[in-house]
């Protein structure tokens, strides 16, 4: 995986395969076809995860579903046009009440078991083979509590800044610094009513409205962290179909697509993110990830 070129270079980690359509696609789409290398890192092979889509609710898929839901993640790397890595731990599963501090036990194999230091090393090699200038993952608490997610943070910035200490893990490849690290922020309060508001607006029933007018706690949003806000809009129909490549886990005629594309490029056309890291001067706001390096 050897890259020496000057072409830019973006690696996005994620938990489970799925994870990389739904959080941050249009952005990769869009990178990758202005000719930058994209490289998603999965951690898991998503063994636990439920069958979410009921249409595929079956016993041959419950039977099958790591083989399944690597099918589907070779569809969907095929569709956003980026390339992509197994880490190769496996799915801790999201036990009913499971937050870091709960005590709920999770499988001895599970992911999020693995001791950071040895869980970060390979994504420490993987950095300094594919040298990203930028990478993505989720904030502190996961984007939301599974395990996985926490898990994926914690090695992510373990990695990001391990991997440029050529005293650090000096058995995994010759130190490269990545230059910028991002949370992505893709679900704030702020692009939850706009989008409700949108379809209030165009006269069509919101999905968001239950949600909005309950007790969701949205004091933990984290919409005033967002530094980066890259227009995509013009890639979510990208997006969309690599969504529609992991069927064990969206249905098309569910949640994802209740606001209609259309709407969406118009109430709101970015993916958004918090620049947490960065070794090179960029003036925030920012409307790229590669802000500073160009």
């Amino acid at each position: 995986m050897s890259n020496a070129s000057n072409t830019l270079r973006l690696m996005c980690v994620h938990a489970h395969p799925d994870d990389e359509s739904s959080k941050g696609a249009a952005t990769m789409a869009r990178y990758v076809r202005e000719g930058v290398e994209v490289l998603v890192v999965t951690c898991t092979g998503g063994e636990r995860g439920d069958v979410l889509n009921p249409k595929m609710d079956r016993p041959e898929v419950q039977e099958n579903l790591p083989r399944i839901r690597t099918e589907e993640m070779n569809r969907a790397r095929e569709i956003l046009g980026v390339r992509q890595h197994w880490l190769g731990f496996t799915d801790s599963g999201l036990p009913e009440g499971w937050l870091p501090d709960s005590g709920i036990a999770l499988p001895d194999d599970a992911f999020y078991l693995v001791p950071t230091e040895k869980a970060a090393a390979p994504l420490v090699e993987i950095m300094r083979s594919f040298k990203p200038h930028v990478v993505t993952t989720y904030d502190e608490e996961g984007g939301y509590p599974h395990p996985d997610h926490v898990k994926t943070h914690e090695i992510s910035v373990a990695a990001f800044r391990a991997a440029g200490d050529p005293e650090q893990y000096p058995d995994r490849g010759e130190a490269w610094r990545p230059s910028k690290l991002y949370y992505g922020h893709g679900f704030g309060k702020a692009r939850v009513e706009a989008l409700h508001q949108a379809m209030v607006d165009a006269g069509l029933e919101s999905p968001y409205g239950d949600w909005l007018a309950g007790d969701q706690d949205w004091a933990r949003d984290k919409s005033g962290r967002v530094t980066t806000r890259v227009e995509c809009a013009d890639y979510f129909h990208i997006r969309d179909e690599a969504l529609k490549a992991h069927a064990t886990q969206v249905d098309p005629d569910g949640f994802w697509f209740a606001v209609p594309r259309e709407i969406q490029q118009k109430a709101w056309p970015t993916e958004d993110y918090e620049l947490v890291e960065s070794s090179v001067a960029s003036r925030l706001p920012e409307d790229d990830l590669f802000a500073g390096l160009r």
